[in-house]
């Protein structure tokens, strides 16, 4: 199997006490030779520029630079700093990324959580019912939103508040998120109004994986999953957003479900005008994880409810482990640099050790064949 070596900074490769970024991501992009990847911990987006390729067909990347995203947007709740420059923050919940048309758009979870118990920490039975029981929902996970990118050199370079301001292409979100905006809401919808007080890891609404295609955005859910049928939901921008718009509005949405035998959404990418969909557990558990292909998902004029399996083709099974290495993201993938892709890489939460060098900062993600 071939694979792709992220090397990230030491410097900023510490999220928390527990984790780092070299432990797990959740979302990736590829933009020509750079590779935009996060961490849904954080609030920031790593950028990773091609160093080389070995004669096995490997790709090795480093040369990190860490985004907060609080200088290119307004997160909900924005991160404070100490005096010696120690940022506290709520995390993001990144979990879709996507390039285009010179804008990186990324997505947060809009999820509820619950607050978690376990075996290693000294607590009664009853405090661990407790934290069972507490539910809430974190600000900046309510976010979707484009920066706009400037290409320098051989690099792209997002641009910053001051920046924008002076030129015509501007970042832009959602205001208030998506299920609390005035045309989206989503809490009204006859198929989802009841899962979103529940956590997305109990199968509540919980976004994971985002593609744009012009005026069409399209967000796949991990949950809820329906009686065995996951849901992609088409947001449609309206017409007066361009380039110089700082508002993201919506005119409508479209609503998919298709069945990924009981699997809910990890992430999507498009592939001409068809939908890739990387599937797995809307719960807690460890697999199955599938790459189907929706033929011409792109273009649904209506609401879909897809039967017909001769436009939902399995692409592949990947490859997960136990309590290890769960399949969050994947982008399209180039054996020789340009934009034709013929390559998927995939990348994994709670990464195994064998795809953390030891001794170093580095992660593994794999690269499989698009075409078998």
């Amino acid at each position: 199997m071939k694979f792709a070596l992220l090397e990230f900074d030491p410097a900023h490769n510490q999220i928390n006490d527990d984790k780092k970024l070299s432990s797990g991501l959740s979302v990736s992009v590829r933009i020509e030779n750079t590779l935009w990847v996060a961490n849904d911990e954080t609030i920031s987006l790593e950028r990773l520029s091609l160093i080389n390729e070995d004669d096995q067909g490997n790709y090795f990347y480093g040369k990190h630079e860490q985004f907060l995203l609080s200088n290119f947007i307004e997160l909900p709740v924005p991160p404070t700093f100490s005096d010696t420059g120690k940022i506290k923050f709520k995390e993001a919940d990144i979990e879709g990324l996507d390039y285009k048309d010179g804008y990186l758009w990324l997505v947060g979870s809009h999820s509820a959580k619950r607050k978690k118990s376990e075996s290693g920490h000294a607590e009664t039975n009853e405090e661990r019912l407790t934290k069972l029981s507490d539910v809430k929902s974190d600000g900046n996970r309510f976010v979707l939103a484009r920066i706009p990118l400037e290409k320098q050199d051989e690099t792209f370079v997002p641009k910053d508040k001051v920046e924008q301001n002076r030129g015509i292409r501007v970042a832009a979100q959602l205001k208030d998120g998506i299920i609390a905006n005035e045309i989206i809401n989503l809490q009204n919808d006859e198929h989802l109004k009841k899962f979103f007080d529940i956590p997305g890891k109990d199968n509540g609404f919980d976004i994971e994986g985002l593609a744009v295609a012009g005026k069409k955005i399209f967000i796949g859910l991990r949950g809820p999953v329906l009686r065995g049928w996951a849901v992609i939901l088409e947001l449609l921008l309206d017409d007066e957003v361009d380039h110089s718009s700082s508002v993201l509005l919506l005119k409508g949405y479209k609503k998919h479900v298709l069945p990924l035998d009981g699997l809910g959404i990890r992430d999507l990418c498009i592939h001409e005008s068809d939908l890739l969909i990387l599937a797995g557990p809307t719960m807690e558990l460890d697999g199955p994880v599938t790459i189907y292909r929706w033929i011409g998902g792109v273009n649904q004029g209506n609401d879909s409810v897809i039967f017909n399996k001769d436009i939902l083709k399995k692409v592949m099974d990947l490859p997960f482990g136990k309590g290890v290495d769960h399949a969050e993201g994947m982008t399209l993938f180039s054996s020789t640099g340009d934009r034709q892709s013929d390559l998927i890489l995939v990348v994994y939460d709670s990464a195994s050790q064998d795809r953390q060098p030891a001794g170093t900062t580095s992660l593994k993600a794999d690269v499989f064949p698009l075409f078998g």
